[in-house]
């Protein structure tokens, strides 16, 4: 700061977006001038990966050097209160630990999404250049440089126009993602269902930004938390605006009753986006709702953390018992993603008990489910090049035509389901078992226990397709471009390292 007034920028604590944000740029401008020929479209997606790679290089950087580094930050003299010559800044940019864990997880994902993505799109040109199925690869690219961007910046945020801004910057370019297959009536219809809830998510969730801001005046999330504990006559106020922004939040990470979206969206979108969507942008939202309920709102706990606790339990049962019924594979993983946010809901819901012990539950289940996760939208998306390809019944006997594929996509949903040989999922259930039992909430670890039995049925009966004897007359294999094997690969490695190490991942969430 230069008289109070004037910002000085840590660079170094926002490397990693405007990496991104580079990345973005350079992708425009390498499609605008590079000669129209069929490498062109590989060269943006090795472009592209570079760059997250490089960014992942930065976090893992700041990881190792420790510590929490801060910019724009505005000195407590400025706040409008009376404070001390020791009183601290507040910041809107912070880079801690729950910040890298969130952007590593999210440019990991991030990285198997550009690997699916290159083989979504040259699928694409191989069908002819005439076919609707083409998408362009200049405006993909970049869009995809642009969400990462934002789901990177959100954890690190630290003031509501910074929450607001950043959760826009990760939803904005995935309706445009989710179009971008041309003349496809199903991703138009996507896109359409997916801006209208995220436009009404939005506009609820600045209404209760704006009453927060009526209520406290201030923007930055610490000085929100200090003004609660003041509010007096402002108090239902105070409760409206709490109602307002989780509501918004809810919308974003398709908790019920705002859920509904999710099926469909997921269906019509291009599959790399599906896996955006259920793992990017549900890591962003995630990430804003526990900043915003542990930094700015953790003095109203017992007035969030019970509805908290009823929305995980009707999230991750709506989402099981509508993923009995799916016959599409995408739409299961949607269900299943619905419910998936459920349990890493749960946790927070113990928050008041347990603070710490609630952050590292919810942050270490988004990591485990990440990994998984991605191991099924990759194998979903080989097998989705086949006739009827999107159906659960071109799963069967998977296994045997196509052991790499067929085992991977079993190792997944075993760990999904939580049983043994994936211990990657079994763990992260013990882990938010433990802390919702141990806040004291024996009737959601009830209600957790039911819905993990109810996930076992079409996460087994999935899995038992897969070593079903083939249709007769089916011999067809699924054939691996090597950028989805090679996600495949990845996503398979890292989730087997978390079922032998998973306190790797305890460790960083804790």
């Amino acid at each position: 700061m230069t008289g109070g007034v004037i910002q000085s920028i840590d660079y170094a604590a926002v490397a990693a977006p405007l990496v991104l944000a580079l990345v973005a740029g350079l992708v425009l401008l390498l499609d605008a001038f590079l000669p129209a020929r069929p490498g062109g479209a590989r060269v943006l997606g090795l472009v592209t990966l570079g760059g997250l790679v490089a960014a992942l290089a930065v976090v893992a950087v700041q990881a190792v050097g420790g510590g929490t580094r801060r910019t724009f930050c505005v000195p407590a003299s400025l706040g409008g209160e009376p404070a001390g010559p020791a009183a601290p800044a507040s910041c809107s940019f912070v880079v801690d630990r729950f910040s890298l864990v969130i952007a590593a997880v999210v440019l990991a994902a991030g990285v198997v999404v550009v690997l699916l993505s290159m083989t979504e799109i040259a699928a694409g040109r191989d069908a002819g250049p005439g076919e609707r199925s083409r998408i362009p690869a200049g405006e993909w690219y970049f869009l995809l440089s642009a969400t990462l961007a934002g789901a990177v910046l959100l954890p690190a945020s630290r003031d509501l126009i910074m929450l607001v801004v950043s959760l826009e910057l990760v939803s904005l370019p995935v309706f445009a993602l989710t179009a971008l297959r041309r003349h496809d009536g199903r991703a138009s219809e996507a896109a359409l269902k997916l801006f209208l809830v995220s436009v009404v998510s939005t506009a609820i969730t600045l209404f209760g930004v704006s009453l927060l801001y009526g209520v406290t005046g201030s923007v930055h999330l610490d000085r929100i938390d200090a003004a609660l504990r003041t509010a007096g006559d402002m108090a239902q106020v105070a409760a409206a605006a709490i109602v307002l922004v989780v509501a918004g939040f809810a919308f974003k990470i398709a908790a019920v009753p705002f859920h509904s979206w999710a099926g469909d969206v997921y269906q019509g979108a291009p599959i790399p986006v599906a896996a955006l969507l259920s793992v990017v942008s549900k890591a962003s939202g995630f990430a804003g709702l526990i900043l915003l309920l542990t930094s700015a709102l953790p003095t109203k706990a017992a007035l969030w953390a019970p509805g908290v606790a009823v929305v995980a339990a009707l999230t991750m049962t709506a989402g099981n018992v509508l993923a009995m019924r799916q016959r599409a594979a995408v739409r299961l993983l949607a269900w299943s993603s619905v419910a998936q946010s459920g349990y890493i809901l749960a946790p927070l819901a113990v928050y008041a008990v347990e603070p710490r012990a609630a952050v590292g539950a919810s942050v270490a289940y988004l990591v485990f489910y990440a990994a998984m996760n991605l191991i099924a939208f990759a194998v979903v998306l080989l097998v989705a090049r086949l006739p009827d390809g999107r159906d659960l019944e071109a799963y069967r006997g998977l296994a045997l035509r196509s052991p790499a594929a067929g085992l991977s996509l079993a190792f997944a949903l075993v760990c999904l389901a939580g049983l043994p040989p994936g211990l990657a999922g079994l763990f992260a259930k013990i882990v938010i078992f433990r802390a919702v039992v141990d806040g004291g909430l024996g009737w959601l670890a009830l209600v957790m226990a039911a819905n993990t039995v109810a996930g076992l049925y079409y996460y087994i009966a999935w899995t038992a397709r897969l070593f079903a004897p083939p249709a007769a007359g089916e011999s067809r294999t699924v054939s691996t471009r090597a950028a989805a094997g090679v996600a495949v690969a990845v996503t398979v490695a890292v989730t087997v390292v978390f079922s032998v190490a998973p306190q790797v991942v305890l460790s960083v969430s804790g």
